[in-house]
């Protein structure tokens, strides 16, 4: 018999109808911003369990785990990376973060980004500013690359720094990409959180020209009569 493995866990807990429903979910038709991506049915706080009982697997343990089909699979890999980047010392996330960057094209779902971004790039950036770095991932050819920019800034915004973030709003202003007006606006709403005027002010200089949808994102929790202004662009 063969030891176990993080996957043999993975697939125990496989469940085809909700399998069906992520693909969907998850835009994984000809043309879609998931195309061809593959799932086992498995609930994150599932994903979530088996992360904790693998905890200290090893980086190239990961990595494969990391280049398999399987979203749920990738999904592991990278919360694993997670927690070890928030136990680790300061070698470990700058090795997690290197080969995090190196494996991009594995991160290639906006869930993936959106749970490992924050800890992995933004806490190793936030310790080691390298705005070279960061402004390399905003203007990628790749979607995944530029939200993963977006969202390493969200912990910059949880330490009380917004520079970056407002600087990355205003570069993407122009993007194609829904998926960014999304992340962009919620980012923006997160500065609202703790300086509201600051965003404020933000949303106000560019209400006009603003993809809408990172437009209403941004200002979902604002006055009602202030958000309509502002989507009449008179505010």
């Amino acid at each position: 018999m063969t030891a176990p493995t993080p996957l043999d866990d993975l697939i125990s807990l496989a469940d085809p109808i909700r399998a069906q429903h992520s693909a969907r979910y998850f835009k994984t038709g000809p043309g879609q911003y998931g195309q061809g991506d593959q799932f086992l049915g498995l609930t994150v706080p599932k994903v979530r369990r088996i992360a904790k009982r693998w905890r200290d697997l090893p980086l190239a343990e990961v990595e494969d785990l990391l280049h398999c089909p399987w979203h749920e699979a990738r999904l592991l890999a990278l919360l694993i990376w997670v927690g070890q980047c928030e136990r680790g010392d300061d070698a470990v996330r700058r090795t997690i973060c290197d080969r995090y960057l190196a494996h991009t094209a594995f991160i290639n779902n906006w869930d993936l980004v959106d749970t490992s971004a924050p800890t992995i790039v933004g806490g190793w950036l936030w310790r080691h500013p390298n705005p070279p770095l960061l402004d390399r991932l905003a203007v990628s050819e790749s979607l995944w690359e530029r939200r993963i920019a977006v969202l390493a800034t969200f912990t910059f915004i949880k330490n009380g720094r917004f520079l970056e973030s407002l600087e990355l709003a205003e570069g993407l202003l122009g993007d194609r990409e829904d998926l960014i007006h999304k992340a962009v606006g919620w980012m923006l709403r997160e500065v609202g959180k703790r300086d509201f005027d600051l965003a404020l002010t933000f949303v106000q200089q560019h209400c006009r020209t603003m993809p809408r949808t990172m437009l209403r994102y941004a200002i979902e929790k604002y006055p009602e009569g202030l958000r309509q202004d502002l989507l009449k662009g008179q505010a």
